[in-house]
């Protein structure tokens, strides 16, 4: 089993800077991909990034690449995975998600074993 919280969500303007962060403990963290996702109200939950186990491989959604850098600590004792969010528009409000996937480097939700319980984004105009 694998628990993972996140946190640094909250309420911003547009242009502002975000950074969350997704704690994970349980099993070895090195040995899982981890990705973030989020969710808009009445929207399905969609894929925002993903980082590799290794951290060499990196790929993220179309509306946040340039924006948003996902990153993971390589030390298996801090077992921190974050994103940071630059220049947030109020399309990226949300409530976000972590998750690990023990197979692969998934976009797809399906993809993912664990998952944490969220942290809410708030983009104003």
């Amino acid at each position: 089993q694998v628990q993972l919280v996140e946190s640094g969500g909250g309420l911003v303007q547009a242009g502002d800077s975000l950074r969350l962060s997704c704690a994970a403990s349980g099993r070895t963290f090195s040995d899982y991909a981890m990705g973030w996702f989020r969710q808009a109200p009445g929207k399905e939950r969609e894929f925002v990034a993903v980082i590799s186990r290794s951290t060499l491989i990196t790929d993220y959604a179309d509306t946040v690449k340039g924006r948003f850098t996902i990153s993971r600590s390589r030390d298996d004792a801090k077992n921190t995975t974050s994103l940071q969010m630059i220049d947030l528009k109020p399309a990226d409000t949300a409530v976000y998600y972590c998750a690990a996937a023990a197979v692969g480097i998934p976009q797809s939700a399906e993809g993912y074993e664990y998952w944490g319980q969220g942290t809410q984004v708030t983009v104003s105009s």
